[in-house]
């Protein structure tokens, strides 16, 4: 039966499958990193209160990139170089979305209007990275290999979303509301073809690697098709509303250490 943890199971069971996926986790977490990185050092005095938080989320996504490193080296395994086709971040600012890296790498400030963009795009990723993890959390937080990270950031992912939503609410609250609205549903829409992409180029290598045969391929297209349909149809609302987070001041502290791993 084709099911997400069977089919999971199959590529951690797998070195060069478990491989290539900690590989492509690794390198976004460390982009994203980067990225929180410098829109941190970059954030324009009227938010220089959000400084702090920004830094955090990029300290975490640093610590996601060791915690799948290591998962690589407890195998003795090395990272192999992530696939064009399946780069989730490099493909998301070629549609547009989120602050590009040619202007993160000047220093000059950010406005108050690239916050709002930059907190846009997290709101909608990080609402996917949030509902990925919570799947593996359910299916392998007791598992003995994976276990302990799933759950450290799966943690993570839900302190991020929680942030989002908080320092929206606080900007649409300020007059910003019509520009989030706007922002959220422009980076919802590209989001979503952007996933369906990667999971396709991703399976597809997959496939290859597992030499799954030609009906399970064609089948797991088909659900990511399926899947793209529904989120265009509907599915993509459930990125773009705003709420109050159970979580408040979720990254108002230092990041957590994951000394086990890194």
């Amino acid at each position: 039966m084709l099911s997400a943890k069977s089919l999971f199971q199959e590529i951690l069971d797998n070195d060069e499958s478990f491989r290539l996926f900690c590989s492509i986790a690794a390198g976004g977490e460390a982009q994203g990193g980067w990225e929180n990185g410098r829109i941190a050092a970059l954030v324009p005095d009227a938010e220089r209160a959000l400084a702090p938080k920004i830094a955090r989320h990029g300290a975490d996504e640093d610590k996601h990139g060791r915690i799948f490193a290591a998962l690589l080296n407890k195998r003795g395994l090395a990272p192999v170089p992530v696939p064009p086709e399946t780069d989730y971040t490099m493909l998301l600012e070629r549609q547009g979305i989120g602050l590009a890296h040619d202007r993160l790498r000047r220093d000059e400030p950010l406005t108050v209007r690239d916050v709002v963009v930059y907190l846009a795009h997290s709101r909608v990723t990080e609402q996917r990275a949030a509902e990925q993890l919570g799947l593996l959390r359910r299916h392998f937080a007791g598992h003995p290999e994976i276990g302990k990270a799933v759950r450290i950031i799966s943690d993570d992912e839900v302190n991020h979303l929680a942030y989002t939503h908080e320092e929206l609410l606080r900007l649409a609250a300020a007059g910003h509301g019509r520009l989030i609205q706007r922002t959220l549903r422009a980076c919802a829409l590209a989001e979503i073809r952007v996933h369906r992409d990667v999971s396709l180029a991703v399976m597809a290598r997959m496939g290859r690697i597992l030499r799954w045969p030609r009906a399970r391929s064609a089948l797991l297209a088909a659900s990511i098709h399926a899947v793209y349909a529904y989120e265009r149809l509907v599915g993509w609302h459930r990125m773009v509303t705003l709420a109050a987070p159970e979580r408040r001041d979720a990254l108002g502290g230092p990041a957590a250490p994951a000394p086990e791993f890194a």
